[in-house]
Order: C-alpha cells, then sequence, then structure tokens
C-alpha cells in the first residue's frame, strides 16, 4: 500500500487520464507480488503455528504420538507448490508488468515534462535544452531551485547559458508550449560560429546581462499525444526479461564488455607509445641510459621535451579519467543482468525458506492473532529484505559475485530456519532462559567465594 500510494502521489493531478492512472497502479500491484507472497507465508505460518501452540493443540496432537514434522509435512508440499508458482509469476507476469509499468510511467512523463525533470542531472527529456536544478518543489512539483539551462536550438554551435536562483514551470491544458519562468539570474550568449577562425571569434564579442525575470517558451507538441501513453520504447532493462532472456543478453554483454575492455587496454598502449618500448629498433629496453642524455640539447628544447613529455602524460591519465565511469557503469549492467538471473530463483524460494523459519517460531512462541506474529514477520521480512538489497549493491559494486550477492540473505537466514526446526521438534524454545541464569549465578558466586576468603 506504500508503494502504491507512492507511486499515486508522483501522478495524480498531473494532467493524465484516470484510465491510464489505474492501468499504472495495477501494473505496480502485479510487481509488488512477489514480494508480498513471502511475507504471507511468513505471517500466516506463525499465526497458524502459533493459535495451534497457544491453545494447547500441538500438546494434544504429541500426546497422540503425530510429531510435527509429520503436522508441517502437507504445509511443507503446499509451500513448495508456492514457491514453484511465485517463480512462474517472477518469470512471466513480474517481467511483462515491469515493462508495461516503466513505460507508462516514462510516457507519462514525456506528457507532462514537469514529471520528467529530476533534481540534481542534466535533463535531455525536452528536445533542444538541457536542464538542471538543485531542488523541485511545491504541491505540484513545479517549483526549481538553482536552476541552469544551455540552449541548444541555436544555430551554428552557439553557446547560450542561462542560470537563475528559482525557476517556475507552467503549462495550460492542451497547449504545445512550457513556460519556464526565471528570477534572479544571469544570461550569457557567443555569438561567434564554430566556422569562423580564431581571430575572427575573437573579434565577435559575447552578451551578458543580469535579469529579475526571464521567461522561455519551449516548444513540447512532440510530448502531448495522448496515444503514444502505450508505445514501449525501453525493452532491455533487467526487470523486464525473463531468466532465459537475461542469461542469453548476459552472454551477449559479457562479450561486448571484453571487446570494450580490449579496445580501451589498445589504446592506452597506443597514446603512451608502450610498442616503441618492445617493436622499435632504436628500443629503449636493456639500453643503458646515460646520465647526460639532455646534455646535447640547449634550455629551449629541453623545456620543450619536458612539457610534451608532461602533456603527453597527463592527456593519458585524463583518457583514464574520462574512460572510468562508462567502464563502472557497463560493469554495473552486466552485474545487474547477473544478479537479477540468480534473483528470480533465489526470491522464488524466499517463501520456502521463510516458511521453515515461521512455522517452528510460531509453535515456540505460542502466540496467535495478529498481534506478536505481525511484528516478528515484518521485523524478519525486514531482515531478509535489508540482507537482499545489501547484496545487490555490493554485487553491484564488484566487491562480491553477483551469485553470491543473490543468495546472500538465503545463505543467512536458512541456517536460522533449521536451527528454529530443530528446537521445535525436539520441543525446546528459543533459548533457555533457566541456563542463563544459572551461567549468570555461577559467575557472581565466583566472586563472593573469593571476598569471603
Amino acid at each position: 500500500m506504500q508503494a502504491l500510494w507512492l507511486a499515486f502521489d508522483e501522478i495524480a493531478g498531473k494532467g493524465i487520464d484516470i484510465f491510464f492512472i489505474l492501468k499504472f497502479l495495477g501494473y505496480l500491484s502485479l510487481i509488488l507480488t512477489p514480494t508480498a507472497l513471502p511475507i504471507g507465508i511468513l505471517l500466516s505460518s506463525i499465526m497458524a503455528l502459533g493459535n495451534l501452540s497457544e491453545n494447547y493443540e500441538f500438546a494434544a496432537i504429541k500426546s497422540a504420538g503425530i510429531s510435527l514434522k509429520r503436522v508441517i509435512r502437507p504445509l511443507i508440499i503446499l509451500t513448495l507448490f508456492l514457491s514453484a508458482l511465485n517463480f512462474v509469476f517472477l518469470n512471466n507476469v513480474y517481467p511483462w508488468a515491469t515493462l508495461k509499468q516503466k513505460n507508462l510511467y516514462l510516457n507519462m512523463k514525456k506528457k507532462k515534462p514537469a514529471l520528467a525533470l529530476v533534481p540534481g542531472a542534466f535533463n535531455t527529456e525536452i528536445p533542444g535544452f538541457n536542464i538542471k536544478f538543485d531542488e523541485k518543489y511545491g504541491e505540484e512539483e513545479n517549483l526549481l531551485k538553482k536552476v541552469q539551462i544551455a540552449d541548444l536550438t541555436l544555430s551554428q554551435g552557439k553557446v547560450k547559458i542561462i542560470t537563475a536562483e528559482k525557476g517556475k514551470i507552467s503549462t495550460e491544458e492542451g497547449s504545445k508550449y512550457m513556460t519556464l519562468t526565471l528570477e534572479n539570474g544571469n544570461y550569457y550568449e557567443e555569438h561567434s560560429k564554430r566556422s569562423m577562425s580564431l581571430n575572427d571569434r575573437k573579434k565577435m564579442p559575447a552578451s551578458a546581462a543580469t535579469f529579475d525575470t526571464y521567461t522561455i517558451n519551449i516548444d513540447i507538441s512532440s510530448f502531448n499525444d495522448e496515444s503514444d501513453l502505450d508505445k514501449e520504447d525501453i525493452k532491455q532493462h533487467h526487470g523486464m526479461l525473463s531468466v532465459n532472456q537475461l542469461d542469453s543478453i548476459s552472454k551477449v554483454e559479457k562479450i561486448a564488455y571484453d571487446k570494450y575492455i580490449e579496445e580501451r587496454s589498445d589504446n592506452l598502449f597506443d597514446i603512451v607509445k608502450a610498442k616503441n618500448l618492445y617493436k622499435h629498433p632504436d628500443s629503449l629496453i636493456d639500453a643503458n641510459l646515460n646520465a647526460d642524455i639532455l646534455e646535447n640539447f640547449d634550455v629551449d628544447n629541453k623545456t620543450i621535451i619536458l612539457n610534451d613529455a608532461v602533456q603527453n602524460v597527463r592527456r593519458a591519465i585524463d583518457r583514464v579519467k574520462n574512460q572510468k565511469l562508462p567502464f563502472k557503469n557497463k560493469r554495473k549492467l552486466l552485474n545487474l543482468y547477473d544478479f537479477e538471473f540468480s534473483y528470480r530463483i533465489s526470491f522464488a524460494l524466499a517463501c520456502l525458506v521463510l516458511f521453515f523459519i515461521g512455522a517452528p517460531l510460531g509453535s515456540i512462541i505460542r502466540k496467535g492473532g495478529f498481534g506478536l506474529p505481525m511484528i516478528m514477520a515484518i521485523t524478519i521480512f525486514v531482515i531478509y529484505f535489508f540482507i537482499s538489497q545489501f547484496g545487490k549493491n555490493l554485487s553491484e559494486e564488484s566487491a562480491i559475485s553477483a551469485l553470491l550477492g543473490s543468495w546472500l540473505s538465503t545463505l543467512i537466514l536458512l541456517p536460522f530456519g533449521i536451527l528454529l526446526t530443530r528446537r521445535a521438534t525436539q520441543g525446546m524454545g528459543i533459548f533457555n532462559i533457566d541456563n542463563v541464569l544459572d551461567n549468570f549465578k555461577k559467575f557472581f558466586n565466583r566472586f563472593n567465594k573469593k571476598s569471603i576468603s
């Protein structure tokens, strides 16, 4: 319900037809269903077996010679069936719903450009403009702080930059223009063209000014076609693919990634002219260099040589720094495909893992109803979900493998499920309080004896 209301808050009152809003919320509900199923099994298992224990039904069952294993055996079979059903849902319905929901949301943002603008980044969704701002606020989220705009609609490669303290987006219903009103800002425009020579560019001055209010009308006619709301432009997102598709695309991406790394390494090899060290006839490898090798040059030539060497090194360093982010993004994308492939399988088994925690826990705590079982179920699932997200983040950053990250929550919680099941079948609690108190008494008694002696 929280996810539904947050999504509804983002799109309600934005001029979107109610039919598309209901479709969006329906897709979102389907996306959340695989997450709701494990917590539903966890809660119901704690409540059901907690009720049996609270009403001494388990005592009657045990007195009849029936073990806990035999009682929960049909429930295990049911949970296995639900786990298989959850995997089918994750592999078929979930990707389809993600495809529809993300594309519909993207098309809604295009229909209402204020929705498309994201704080803290250059927004290129609006044709001809790059818009960046620090914060979006107001009831309709149409007020902006610290606005920076690059106008790309000018010809001949001219540059036009506008900055402002505040901004307001306003769009009348049915209008093909979006009005952006800026306050307390600066305006800068270069009048030179790229085709001009350097001397001519210096002759052409740039204009700059400050303003209290500045209004820009932006053509958004391409955004207002409601028939485009069902378009599907994004199809390769990792959440939109089945397990087989994830496996196929991951293999293709790995080949492309390896090729990318090879090209970048070859490029760096050429930039630093490393070939000359090995293949050049005058290679300096294994050569005895004279410390006075530069003595044959005058001061000016030495300066030129050293400056060229420094510039070459700096260019190589800058290239490496510029390629760091694309390299990281490509590695992250590949990790996401691998993580999603394994996570679909591990999360389907979450029903079984959480059942083996909830069922024995219910028989041990001997509490049914919605009170304590609800609190325990939410706490356990939050822990499971947190560990899953932690594993995902680690695998994205290549800190651990995608396989380990996807199974991390299962590997951590499954031993607790086995431990609880063993203690429940043996009629034991989670821990024996008397034993703990006895150990404390023995510990303090030792000090008392020493003080008396």
